[in-house]
């Protein structure tokens, strides 16, 4: 039986920190930025684990520990332990553990993260292709990974032995910009070989899969800032998802997202987790949305209306969303966003 396409975000008459258990948290971009905190986080995570959510972090940087990110938040003022925090090498080292024996020697190409992983699941990490490994993993290494790691791999992958990738993400952020992430890495080892790696994290079903494992939630919602990764890996894992506009998302690429990225809510931070999420309703042709109504023009969409900004976002997503279908909507919707002040 085949998914129904989301064509609005869904209202909540309960605040969503109570219609679910645990929170699934991506950290770049909606917990953090640069290492800071985002401005209304720590008291929003605060005031929604005091009301009995459970809050989890799940990143795709496979490069620190556990036992680091949750210092990290811990000084940020946001309470955490090491069993808070669900890393894509956790996800990898799984996916690994399950399709070699205990005690093998894998080849690690990456960080402390991923060694710390392996071990867990009774792996032997090494670091040459000629320490007899029977698999090959890759994770981020951060920005000082030698060149070399990179042809280890590549020896080892063009002998047969099945290759492993924490994460394909191409980019990560970082305190100057933007920098190439493992995805960009694992190019490197692609073209290089003609191989092609399992892949655990975001937005595949096994860090899903870790992270429900690991928090043994029963209604999960992921709240991420990221439509290819935290969205589609809520979809993937057909839970409810929560975008906040905290990191690389803006008006523009909501509007256009194609099924398997469109989010069950959106809202402006983390502020939107302790609150109910209005209604977006039928209206004639369009669709309302607080005091906006949002409709599909033959070449743009159209609002029309005042109100929060939020609400005339939420309108046109229902308005561009149900233009599209399944696919993806190709109206102008500059002139409504610049209205919002998006």
């Amino acid at each position: 039986m085949s998914r129904s396409v989301r064509t609005r975000p869904e209202g909540s008459g309960q605040a969503l920190s109570e219609a679910y258990d645990t929170a699934l948290l991506d950290l770049d971009g909606v917990v953090y930025a640069g290492g800071s905190a985002i401005v209304h986080a720590v008291e929003s995570l605060a005031t929604a684990r005091e009301g009995g959510m459970r809050l989890a972090y799940v990143t795709n940087n496979a490069l620190r520990t556990p036992d680091t990110v949750a210092a990290h938040l811990t000084e940020l003022g946001i309470p955490a332990e090491a069993g808070d925090v669900i890393t894509s090498a956790q996800a990898v080292a799984r996916l690994v553990g399950e399709q070699v024996p205990q005690g093998s020697r894998v080849l690690v190409i990456g960080g402390e993260g991923l060694r710390v992983a392996l071990r867990e699941r009774g792996l032997v990490p090494v670091e040459s292709a000629d320490d007899d490994p029977v698999a090959v993993v890759q994770g981020y290494g951060g920005p000082e990974l030698p060149w070399g790691r990179f042809a280890e791999a590549s020896y080892a992958v063009a002998r047969g032995l099945p290759w492993f990738a924490s994460n394909t993400d191409l980019t990560i952020p970082s305190g100057r910009g933007i920098a190439p992430g493992n995805g960009a890495a694992v190019e490197v080892v692609r073209i290089a070989t003609g191989a092609e790696p399992q892949v655990a994290g975001k937005p595949l079903p096994p860090m899903h899969r870790e992270t429900i494992l690991r928090t043994g939630a029963e209604r999960p919602l992921v709240v991420g800032d990221r439509l290819d990764t935290d969205i589609e890996g809520a979809f993937n894992g057909e839970v409810d998802s929560l975008l906040v506009l905290t990191g690389v998302t803006d008006g523009a690429l909501l509007l256009a997202a194609p099924p398997r990225h469109r989010p069950t809510y959106v809202d402006a931070d983390l502020r939107g987790m302790l609150t109910g999420q209005p209604e977006v309703t039928g209206a004639g042709d369009g669709f309302r949305c607080g005091g906006w109504t949002a409709t599909a023009g033959d070449r743009e969409l159209e609002l029309e209306g005042g109100g929060g900004a939020l609400d005339g976002l939420r309108a046109l997503c229902a308005a561009a969303w149900t233009a599209a279908g399944d696919g993806v909507c190709g109206l102008d919707g500059g002139k409504a966003l610049a209205r919002l002040g998006l």
